[in-house]
């Protein structure tokens, strides 16, 4: 009853119901049981099938995290989207044609530096917005997390840090670190509130008298990337859910008089056909910035963009291995970034040009000058350098300015 790609690992792997991993089996039966402790709690689901290799759930996150969610009615779900996304591959970001140009750049700058606050892709569909925000999946830096902990807790910082893991900190107690991917987390349309913020664990509240959280995708999320398609045809008390986490980065969920809080510091990416509704300009203030993708009009480009699609299709496996060389490349690059970004500096006089531009294009406040700061240090990092020139600076700006981004998103 397993899925087809997976078939032959999980005979070999998948561990089931023997209380030393968290792998949930799911049989083509009445129900299923999945181990959270030595007791074996069994739970009744009708006629679900699906296999997860132990694997697969570590490559994601960790045995304590499965634990600490596998009594969530969102499981199911939960592991079913690890496991798509794991076994789902995708096209390489270096094997993106110059159509996305701006897009990738956007996205890898934000990698560099998260405070530059997201990126919001619009343009027609069909061409390639999803593709090349799934792929930045590959090029993620690996980051240091405290191990078990559902909120990416980072192990010295207590601003990034869930509520056991604070507490813990606090009382001196050393907790085990792991090397984790950074996450990509999809936020779907259909999301409900509670899937998005989670939701208090009554049962654990009742049962041992402690106040728990069944983390949502906001706490998948922290530290990592929140990606939501069709940004623009999102619900409006989902709007408000992520302008409140994006603006303050914590994510507090209240319930049965319960109270508990959590970091979300998460790059926000959204992406959207302008045509098929506008987004709120609340909204679209919390995304640093703007790239705008046409369709090619070039034959000769859109042949080779076909030709390329379909060599994907036929052999993924092969296509990916094509790229390997420029994927690890590219990698490599982003991390050496990261850590040069501190040293790189901004004379004086390239902050005036900036703000001249801002001044003289009447943007409001100051969030066009320091997005454009932002990314333009995060470019010359990028490149090897350690100071701003004018070409970073007139790479960046249009895309860091709101009001320039509407003006071309109006005459897309």
């Amino acid at each position: 009853a397993c899925w087809p790609r997976c078939r032959s690992t999980c005979r070999s792997m998948c561990q089931v119901n023997n209380g030393a991993h968290p792998c949930v089996h799911h049989k083509q039966d009445d129900g299923f049981k999945i181990s959270r402790d030595a007791s074996q709690r069994e739970q009744l689901r009708p006629k679900t099938v699906l296999c997860m290799p132990i694997q697969l759930v570590q490559a994601h996150t960790t045995p304590t995290m499965c634990l600490s969610v596998a009594n969530s009615t969102s499981t199911l779900s939960w592991l079913m989207s690890i496991c798509y996304h794991l076994l789902t591959p995708v096209s390489p970001l270096t094997a993106s044609l110059c159509h996305l140009a701006a897009q990738q750049l956007a996205l890898i700058l934000n990698v560099v530096d998260p405070r530059i606050s997201g990126v919001m892709v619009m343009g027609e569909r069909g061409t390639g917005k999803t593709t090349a925000v799934r792929a930045l999946a590959d090029l993620l830096p690996r980051m240091e997390v405290v191990s078990g902990d559902p909120f990416n807790s980072h192990p010295t910082n207590p601003e990034l840090m869930g509520p056991e893991a604070r507490s813990a900190w606090r009382a001196g107690v050393a907790k085990p670190t792991a090397t984790v991917p950074t996450p990509l987390v999809d936020l779907p349309l259909g999301a409900t509130e509670d899937r998005v913020c989670g939701t208090i664990d009554i049962e654990r509240a009742l049962a041992e008298g402690v106040r728990a959280l069944e983390p949502g995708l906001l706490a998948r999320a922290n530290r990592g990337i929140l990606y939501v398609d069709e940004v623009n045809l999102l619900d409006d008390h989902l709007v408000d859910v992520l302008l409140d986490s994006a603006a303050s980065g914590w994510n507090t969920v209240e319930r049965e008089g319960i109270s508990i809080s959590h970091p979300a510091r998460f790059i926000l990416v959204g992406s959207g056909n302008p045509e098929e509704g506008e987004l709120r300009p609340q909204l679209l203030d919390r995304f640093g910035m703007h790239a705008f993708i046409r369709t090619v009009k070039d034959p000769a480009l859109r042949v080779r963009i076909v030709n390329e699609r379909q060599a994907f299709d036929l052999d993924p496996d092969s296509f990916r291995q094509r790229y390997a060389h420029r994927q690890r490349a590219l990698a490599d690059k982003i991390v050496a970034a990261r850590r040069a970004l501190n040293g790189v500096t901004v004379d004086a006089d390239t902050k005036l040009k900036i703000s001249v531009v801002c001044s003289n294009l009447g943007v409001d406040g100051l969030r066009g000058d320091i997005v454009s700061t932002r990314a333009a240090r995060a470019l010359a990092a990028l490149e090897g350098r350690s100071c701003v020139d004018d070409e970073d600076v007139g790479r960046v700006i249009v895309m860091s300015l709101r009001l320039v981004s509407l003006m071309i998103m109006s005459v897309l």
